[in-house]
């Protein structure tokens, strides 16, 4: 894969930084909120107001906003298609952010007021930045796995909006009744594997072989990841939404298979990577792979034992969400946000004085601290939930947020630029 354009790059630097900012700033409020729900999590409780609160700050707050900024840096370069109005980017970020901020707020409150507000700037910014990015797609010259998956992953984000209106909706009225349950299990799994991982397999076609420098690898593992991964979110969402069961399981199953298929075309680029060494980036992807196994591992389960067991769905959640998404997406955080801080401050000044490499605009060596933090701090959230143990979890969510706390003064420490000097 040739290098990306820099041209290209720094035209979409602004609306993605404006993003990666904010959902930095969300990643680290979703960290002390975790302290803060950590025995609820630890009983089971994964229900609760304050819960669902701290959830959104993870799935709406980093996640979302982090793939908004990711597309808007990747998509010109990935398929040789200029997001097609970037003004458009700045206004969904405007009411995006503090929609999220809003929204999480008065779920874990009960504040009418603020929730309502919220997801109506929420739906704001994401519909702009669906028709964003849509817009672009429509123009792409050529329509690789990458553009199936992003195309796909933004219909499972426009039917993530409609599922949580009506979970909103249901929170004053309960015409959902029973159905309640169901309907945020649909909610979550076309969130996370509808929308987010969608988007992270599809992209790691592009990004894994260009950052571990493995190219010319078969990718037909990662086409089969991506089309089971998308039917089998269909398929499990109409088997819970019909209650029948045989269907729930086909879905579960197909889900599964996506994950499997992802972790092999994974294995397949790690195993023929030219630079040997890991750097940190690429360590926190490879240990998102395995939590992201673990929560594969513990989905049938779920299946077969909720609502008796909830502490397993919510092992499951962190095992999945905190584990395999967010870890994964951090680790790219530290390839992609050097990357366009360097060319943002440095590009123009090559030729003429010496400047930094990527490398040294960040601390590998925190990084490296800060990932084994962050891995041990979901491996005891993960373990304290499934013992019912609130002290072990509460102490996972501590590392965690130390972690987090060690990637914000990274990123702070790169939009600074402040840098060691190079060798």
């Amino acid at each position: 894969m040739p290098a990306p354009d820099l041209r290209t790059a720094t035209g979409a630097i602004l609306p993605a930084a404006e993003h990666f900012g904010a959902a930095l700033l969300f990643l680290l409020a979703g960290a002390v909120g975790l302290v803060w729900v950590a025995p609820e999590l630890a009983s089971g409780n994964f229900l609760a107001p304050r819960v669902a609160g701290v959830t959104h700050l993870f799935t709406l707050g980093w996640l979302t906003t982090t793939i908004f900024g990711a597309l808007h840096q990747l998509l010109p370069v990935a398929l040789s298609a200029p997001v097609r109005w970037p003004r458009v980017g700045h206004a969904s970020i405007a009411a995006f952010a503090p929609g999220v901020a809003l929204f999480a707020a008065g779920v874990a409150t009960n504040g009418a007021v603020l929730h309502h507000a919220g997801i109506a700037l929420v739906t704001t910014g994401v519909v702009l930045s669906i028709a964003n990015f849509g817009a672009t797609l429509a123009r792409a010259p050529k329509r690789d796995l990458t553009w199936w998956a992003v195309a796909l992953a933004l219909g499972a984000l426009a039917s993530t909006l409609l599922l949580g209106v009506a979970l909103l909706h249901n929170l004053h009225t309960g015409f959902l009744a029973e159905a309640r349950l169901r309907l945020l299990a649909i909610h979550l799994h076309v969130a996370l594997v509808g929308w987010a991982l969608l988007v992270i397999v599809g992209m790691s076609q592009r990004l894994l072989p260009m950052f571990l420098l493995a190219h010319g690898v078969d990718a037909r593992w990662g086409r089969r990841a991506v089309a089971l991964l998308a039917a089998g979110t269909i398929v499990l969402a109409l088997g819970l939404a019909l209650r029948v069961r045989w269907l729930a399981w086909t879905g579960t199953a197909m889900l599964d298979g996506g994950v499997v298929a992802f972790l092999v075309q994974a294995r397949a680029f790690y195993r023929h990577r030219v630079r040997r060494k890991l750097d940190a980036g690429m360590r926190f992807a490879a240990t998102a792979l395995v939590f992201l196994a673990a929560a594969a591992t513990l989905g049938p389960v779920v299946l077969a034992t909720a609502p008796a067991r909830p502490r397993i769905a919510s092992a499951y959640l962190l095992a999945g969400l905190l584990g395999g998404i967010v870890l994964y997406v951090v680790g790219h955080f530290y390839k992609i946000v050097p990357f366009l801080a360097w060319v943002a401050r440095y590009r123009d000044r090559m030729g003429r004085e010496s400047v930094p490499t990527v490398a040294d605009l960040y601390s590998a060596r925190v990084a490296t601290v800060q990932w084994g933090v962050m891995t041990a701090g979901v491996g005891a959230l993960v373990a304290g939930t499934l013992a019912g143990h609130a002290h072990c979890a509460r102490v996972g969510a501590l590392l965690f947020a130390a972690g987090t706390s060690m990637l914000a003064a990274q990123g702070a420490r790169i939009a600074l630029g402040i840098h060691r000097p190079s060798a």
